[in-house]
C-alpha cells in the first residue's frame, strides 16, 4: 500500500493538479483509493460515461480507439481526468494488459472536496483551460 507522499508525487505528475499546492495535493491524495484489478479488467469504456480518473501505480493497459490500440499505459500514466469535471462520454477503452494497481478518486468524492476547498477547484479549472487551449493568448 503507497504511503502519503508517494500518492502526493503521482497526483503532482499529473498536469490537472499542475497548480495545487502540497497541502491541496495531500488533499486530492487522502480520496485516492488505491486497488487492484486483474488483467483484462476494463477500466474504461469507450462511448460510456465516465465517474472516476486513474493513475496507474504498477502494471499496463491498452487504449484502444474502436478495435485499434492507440497508446500503452504504464506507471504514473493516467486517464478520465476529464470525467471529473464534465459528464462527456469516455474518448477510449482502457483495458489492463498486466495485473494493475492504481489510485481512483471518483467523481463524488472530488466534488466533495472542491465544494469545502474552492481553491483547488480554480486550479484544476485553470489547468484544464491551458490543456484544452494551450497555445491561445487571451
Amino acid at each position: 500500500m503507497l504511503r502519503k507522499n508517494a500518492k502526493v508525487e503521482l497526483i503532482k505528475g499529473v498536469p490537472l493538479f499542475s497548480e495545487c499546492s502540497k497541502k491541496e495535493l495531500g488533499e486530492v491524495a487522502a480520496i485516492a483509493d488505491e486497488i487492484d484489478l486483474r488483467e483484462g479488467k476494463e477500466l474504461t469504456k469507450q462511448g460510456g460515461l465516465g465517474r472516476e480518473f486513474f493513475i496507474l501505480v504498477e502494471g499496463t493497459a491498452d487504449v484502444k480507439k474502436g478495435n485499434r490500440r492507440v497508446n500503452q499505459l504504464g506507471p504514473g500514466d493516467f486517464f478520465g481526468e476529464i470525467s471529473l469535471i464534465r459528464h462527456t462520454p469516455r474518448t477510449a477503452t482502457v483495458v489492463a494488459t498486466s495485473p494493475v494497481r492504481t489510485l481512483v478518486i471518483t467523481e463524488r468524492s472530488f466534488q466533495t472536496l472542491i465544494q469545502h476547498q474552492p481553491g483547488i477547484q480554480t486550479k484544476v479549472m485553470s489547468a484544464l483551460a491551458a490543456r484544452l487551449a494551450p497555445d491561445e493568448k487571451i
